[in-house]
């Protein structure tokens, strides 16, 4: 089912329908997707790697740049068209409707009784941790490039941090739904806290 959100012209849709097949296999904490996983750390742990060591391997920076950069497109490519399908069901992406309006797509895998299944708890672990800690990495850098005068770094790290920032929000938006319900549970989250402290202050009184 397509639930809309009129607000940002973004969709919350349910991941493939062929794929429901998946929710017969048996929840396993092995890596089932071992190419996908490997692919999923490859390219954007070698483009940290090599902004850390090109210079004392290389003294030509247009080399650097375009290998980093080179390993964050991939990196982008494979992320967002692959290892998300494959390691954690979900998938989000852009089209361009009849009357030419954009239209922004954040998929997963409909919700079942078996969906917790349908994923393997290793490979979760493995594309949340990749996804989050490459990013903060390359805030780091962005920092480091600033304040030590490295102005032209800071442009590959720019880039580093906008393609993999991009990935690590358009999952979080698959993850936990529209901005609506993002939102929402913010605000039953503190809510329930300060009940919780409410509560906590009547039993002391």
């Amino acid at each position: 089912m397509l639930q809309q959100d009129s607000n940002d012209d973004t969709e919350d849709v349910s991941l493939f329908d062929a794929e429901e097949e998946t929710s017969n296999r048996p929840k396993k904490s092995k890596i089932r997707h071992p190419v996908a996983s490997f692919f999923h750390l490859f390219f954007r742990v070698s483009a940290i790697v090599v902004y850390l060591l090109c210079e004392l391997f290389s003294s030509s920076f247009i080399a650097c740049m375009v290998t980093i950069i080179l390993l964050l497109s991939c990196d982008f490519w494979a992320v967002k068209n692959v290892t998300g399908r494959l390691m954690v069901g979900l998938r989000w992406w852009n089209h361009i409707d009849e009357d030419g309006k954009s239209h922004w797509v954040f998929e997963s895998r409909k919700a079942s009784a078996q969906e917790s299944k349908t994923v393997s708890e290793a490979e979760s672990r493995i594309f949340w941790l990749g996804l989050i800690a490459c990013p903060v990495l390359w805030v780091i850098f962005a920092f480091s490039a600033l304040f030590s005068f490295r102005v032209k770094w800071l442009a590959v790290v720019i880039m580093g941090v906008v393609l993999q920032g991009a990935n690590l929000y358009g999952y979080i938006r698959c993850k936990v739904g529209s901005r609506k319900n993002l939102t929402n549970m913010a605000t039953s989250y503190l809510g329930k806290q300060f009940l919780k402290q409410n509560a906590g202050e009547d039993q002391t009184s």
